[in-house]
C-alpha cells in the first residue's frame, strides 16, 4: 500500500466523512442532579412560574409604597409594625393603611404590600412603630411572580450540554429528570510491537502506551464513554478480530497505530476490511498527523490515528471530538474555544498544509502572547506544557514574530 495517499485539507477530509455519516442519537432519562455535562435531546420548558410568589430582595419591611411617598430623613413616614412574615410562611399576614411587616431576603411579602423598605432606611421609634427615612416605589426591592421565568418558557434548548446553573435552575422548578443523549461508547485499540501497558517496566526498545489513555480521557471530555480494547501486536488477524469486536460493541472505533510505516499500512488494511463504505480519507495535509485514516464501516465511524501522541491528540481534537458530539446531538459539534495572541517568535510552515504548533500563553503588559513549544510529534510533554495550539492556515508559509494568530485552547 502506498504511504501517502491522496491527502486532503482537514476541513475537506471531514466534509467527505460527513457526506456519508448519519449519526443516530439515542435518548435516556437521567436524574437532573446527575446530569451535569449531559446533552439534552429535547428542550425543557418551565412547568410553573418562578418565583411562584412575590419575594423580598432585601431585609427590611413589607410596605404599601403609597404609605412612604414623600418620606425623607427630614420628614420621615411613620408606620406601625404589625408582625413579620417568617421564611417559609404559607399564610402571610395582611397589611392595612399605614402598616408594615418585617421582611427577609428571599421571603414572602405581607399580603397587600407592594414594596420593601431596606432595613438601613428605617429606624424604630418604639417596639411597635418605625420611621421610614426614604420613599420606595411600587415593586422596589421585590421580585414579582414569574419574573425569573414564566410558565411554558423554554429553559434549556435541545443540543446543549447542561451546566451547573442549568441543573440548579431545573431543580428550582421541580424538573427532577431530563431526556439526554446516551453517551456513545468509543472503542480504543492501540497497536505496535513496541507498545506495552503503563504498569510494566519497558525493556530497551519498548514504550509505555500513551495513546490509549490519552484518547480515553479525550473521549470522556467530549461526553463519550471510552472502552479500552487492548494493546495489539502488529498481526493482521488479531488486529482485525479486535477491531470487528470493537465495532460490534461500540458506536465509534479509534485505532492508534504503531510508529513504523508497516504498522500504519497494517492498520489501513484492517480498517479497509471492516465494512462499507470503508476508508474515505487516507492522509490529511496537516502537521502533525498526516498519516490519518477516516472511515465508516456499517454506519459506524472508524478513525486511524498516528502512533505519535502529539499527532494523535491533534487529530483527535479535529476529527473525533466533533464526531462524538454529533452522536450526542450537540447543537454546535464543531465549536471550540480559541483566543487571538501574538506569537513570540517566527514560526516556519510549508504552504499547502495546516500546521498546529503547541504553545504556552502568557500575558505581557496586558496583551496575550503565545510562546511556541517546538518538539517532535512523539514528545508528549510538549502537550503537557502547552495551553493550546497555534493554527497556521493552509495558504501561509509561516507566522512572523509579533503577528496575531488563532490559538485553539485545550
Amino acid at each position: 500500500m502506498p504511504e501517502l495517499f491522496n491527502v486532503l485539507p482537514p476541513a475537506q477530509a471531514y466534509e467527505r466523512f460527513l457526506q456519508h455519516f448519519r449519526p443516530a442519537v439515542r435518548m435516556e432519562d437521567v436524574p437532573t442532579a446527575e446530569a451535569l455535562g449531559r446533552v439534552l435531546v429535547q428542550a425543557i420548558t418551565a412547568p410553573s412560574d418562578l418565583p411562584a410568589f412575590v419575594r423580598a430582595t432585601m431585609d427590611g419591611f413589607s410596605v404599601r409604597a403609597a404609605d412612604t411617598f414623600g418620606a425623607s430623613e427630614a420628614l420621615p413616614a411613620y408606620l406601625r409594625v404589625v408582625g413579620e412574615v417568617p421564611m417559609g410562611a404559607t399564610d402571610p399576614l395582611r397589611l392595612g393603611i399605614g402598616q408594615a411587616a418585617v421582611a427577609y431576603t428571599g421571603g414572602m411579602l405581607a399580603e397587600g404590600a407592594d414594596a420593601v423598605v431596606m432595613l438601613e432606611h428605617t429606624q424604630y421609634v418604639d417596639a411597635g412603630s418605625i420611621e421610614v427615612l426614604r420613599a420606595v416605589a411600587p415593586g422596589e426591592n421585590v421580585v414579582q411572580i414569574g419574573e425569573d421565568v414564566q410558565r411554558g418558557a423554554e429553559l434549556v434548548p435541545a443540543g446543549q450540554p447542561l451546566r451547573a446553573q442549568d441543573v440548579g435552575g431545573l431543580l428550582a422548578l421541580g424538573v427532577i429528570s431530563v431526556p439526554v443523549a446516551r453517551r456513545p461508547v468509543v472503542g480504543i485499540v492501540s497497536s505496535g510491537d513496541e507498545v506495552i501497558p503503563p504498569e510494566q517496566d519497558p525493556r530497551l526498545g519498548q514504550i509505555r502506551d500513551i495513546n490509549s489513555y490519552t484518547c480515553a480521557a479525550l473521549v470522556a471530555q467530549a461526553g463519550g464513554m471510552p472502552r479500552l480494547l487492548g494493546i495489539l501486536p502488529d498481526e493482521s488477524e488479531r488486529l482485525e478480530a479486535c477491531a470487528r469486536q470493537g465495532l460490534e460493541e461500540c458506536d465509534l472505533l479509534v485505532m492508534s497505530a504503531g510508529s513504523s510505516v508497516s504498522s500504519r499500512d497494517l492498520t489501513a488494511g484492517v480498517i479497509g476490511k471492516l465494512g462499507e463504505p470503508g476508508i474515505l480519507v487516507h492522509g490529511i495535509s496537516i502537521h502533525p498527523g498526516k498519516p490519518t485514516i477516516v472511515a465508516l464501516a456499517g454506519g459506524k465511524p472508524v478513525f486511524g490515528l498516528p502512533g505519535n501522541p502529539v499527532s494523535a491528540i491533534v487529530l483527535f481534537e479535529l476529527l473525533v471530538t466533533p464526531t462524538i458530539k454529533r452522536l450526542l446531538g450537540h447543537a454546535e459539534p464543531d465549536a471550540f474555544t480559541s483566543v487571538r495572541a501574538r506569537v513570540t517568535r517566527k514560526i516556519a510552515s510549508a504552504p499547502g498544509r495546516e500546521d498546529y504548533v503547541q504553545a504556552r500563553l502568557e500575558s505581557r503588559n496586558g496583551e496575550l502572547w503565545a510562546e511556541p513549544l517546538f518538539g517532535k510529534s512523539n514528545l508528549i510533554f510538549t502537550m503537557v506544557k502547552a495551553s493550546g495550539m497555534i493554527h497556521i492556515p493552509l495558504d501561509r508559509s509561516g507566522l512572523d514574530e509579533g503577528e496575531r494568530a488563532q490559538v485553539r485552547l485545550f
